[in-house]
């Protein structure tokens, strides 16, 4: 029996899909209580007693006070080009 080829390529497509998510995934910084990624504008804080950050939803159910905190930026935050109109 022949092997369909859009089956193999539709079967690539969904390996690459999933590789490039978790790729994205892997490099996320994620909230140390509810596993959430922190969206852009959004305070996170990091607290002496755990390792990594609380976002800002968990935050609130915490009693002892932050060690610091910190807006999340978007990722090509410093890496733009601001272009302004010669005079």
């Amino acid at each position: 029996m022949a092997r369909d080829p859009n089956a193999d390529v539709e079967q690539l497509e969904r390996l690459l899909l999933v590789r490039g998510v978790d790729e994205l995934r892997a490099g996320r910084d994620r909230c140390a209580d509810c596993r959430r990624t922190p969206l852009v504008g959004e305070q996170v804080h990091l607290y002496a007693n755990r390792s990594g950050i609380v976002c800002e939803l968990c935050s609130i159910l915490r009693r002892d006070t932050p060690v610091a905190s910190e807006l999340v930026r978007h990722a090509e935050h410093g890496q733009t080009v601001r272009l302004t109109r010669a005079a």
